[in-house]
């Protein structure tokens, strides 16, 4: 009993934080100017592309490592990370000032930026050893505060008070939810049994690590490449206001696919490695389909809804230009449904160990996004960067699914 209500918690407070996120992001299009939203759109995809930088993704190596280690030297693997993570620091946070220097970001952000960047690296590395560490319901406590209760606070904060409506109160609200995150993370970690601080910086083990996890940060950072240049580049191609546009519909596809990480992919990718460990096709083969099944059905329910409330929703905004751009709403659409379907074969291909099909499509994705859009900007204007990404996630879905059946048997299909 202690057990389901334990993971009940822990689904309710990702189903928050999901719902909080989506909340944010509808309320402040209607009380921000279009611009304003634009330029937190970039702001957070800039953020969220940095963390790459500073973590290498090296929790792919780390967390295994943890896990097979006695407790008593788990503090000099910690102690590890934290060294490569200051070298981290020391080379990349210089580097992204050169945003502002280019004037992709105004500079009045940058202490806001470096702030946020820090601790949302911390709290995310903090996240991930919790999870690690078999403390799942304090992990999702720290996510809640980190990307859900601040959210709510905010909207709260600037429903009742007109002068908070800027810019500023959300990155302030953001800071604090962070920061509690980060302190509930600290002291959770503080009172876990854990030896072996005192002893130096294990750098074989860290060089060990790299050559592990670089390969599929390459991949990643190829991904989520497609989702931060696309940000700039339609502000190039239609200005500030109607990136605005672009953030707003967005946010609402994107939410599809974190609806399904915490109720779908969470839950069957983790029961198809281990069939694949215990060599039992019949069991990767049920819970491959169920994956399928549940995917498509639920991408297409969603994205019906969606194209439902859609407008009802942008009435209510009060915002000509959201109305306006209302066509973004259905390519973006599109393409996240595609993207989403396309995590199908993904999830086929990485329960299996076939990472090097991964990387490939991922990187080849990118190059697909970015000559497409190159292509089509001068015909297309705006509508250049979703047809990109059509273009990218329907090579990719192809890709995986062609891998997914040339590198699979037929009974494991």
């Amino acid at each position: 009993m202690k057990h389901i209500l334990i993971r009940l918690t822990n689904l309710g407070l990702r189903g928050a934080t999901l719902v909080s996120k989506f909340l944010l992001i509808f309320m402040l299009a209607r009380f921000l100017e279009p611009a304003e939203l634009g330029l937190y759109g970039l702001l957070t995809v800039t953020i969220s592309y940095s963390l790459y930088f500073l973590g290498f993704d090296f929790y792919i190596f780390t967390t295994r490592e943890v896990l097979k280690a006695e407790p008593e030297s788990r503090g000099q693997l910690l102690k590890s990370q934290i060294a490569l993570s200051l070298i981290l620091y020391a080379i990349f946070l210089p580097l992204t000032i050169g945003l502002f220097g280019l004037e992709l970001l105004p500079w009045w952000l940058l202490p806001w930026f470096l702030a946020l960047l820090v601790l949302e690296h911390i709290t995310q590395e903090l996240n991930r050893l919790l999870v690690a560490l078999q403390r799942q319901l304090v992990a999702s406590w720290v996510l809640f505060f980190r990307a859900g209760a601040w959210c709510l606070a905010v909207v709260g904060i600037m429903y009742l008070s007109e002068p908070s409506q800027e810019l500023t109160t959300v990155l302030a609200g953001w800071i604090v939810g962070s920061s509690t995150g980060l302190l509930i993370g600290m002291v959770t970690l503080w009172h876990i049994p854990m030896g072996g601080w005192f002893k130096a910086v294990d750098w074989a083990w860290l060089k060990k690590g790299l050559k592990i996890a670089l390969p599929m940060l390459v991949a990643t950072l190829a991904l989520r490449g497609i989702y931060t240049v696309d940000r700039y580049w339609f502000e190039a191609l239609g200005g500030l206001d109607v990136l605005g546009a672009y953030v707003l519909f967005i946010g609402m596809c994107t939410a599809l696919l974190g609806f399904m990480d915490a109720g779908v992919f969470t839950f069957l990718y983790p029961a198809m490695i281990t069939a694949h460990a215990n060599n039992n096709a019949a069991e990767f083969r049920q819970k491959y389909r169920q994956l399928a099944w549940q995917t498509v059905a639920l991408t297409g329910l969603f994205s019906a809804c969606a194209w439902l409330v859609v407008m009802p929703l942008l009435e209510w905004l009060d915002k000509p230009l959201y109305l306006e751009r209302v066509d973004l709403f259905g390519w973006l659409l599109l393409a996240n449904g595609l993207f989403v379907v396309g995590m199908i074969p993904h999830y086929g291909l990485y329960a299996r160990g076939k990472d090097r099909a991964l990387i490939v499509a991922h990187l080849t994705g990118f190059l697909v996004f970015l000559a497409s859009t190159f292509a089509l900007a001068p015909f297309v204007a705006e509508l250049a960067v979703p047809f990109g990404l059509i273009s990218a996630f329907v090579f990719m879905l192809a890709w995986k699914t062609l891998q997914f059946y040339r590198l699979t048997p037929a009974d494991w299909r």
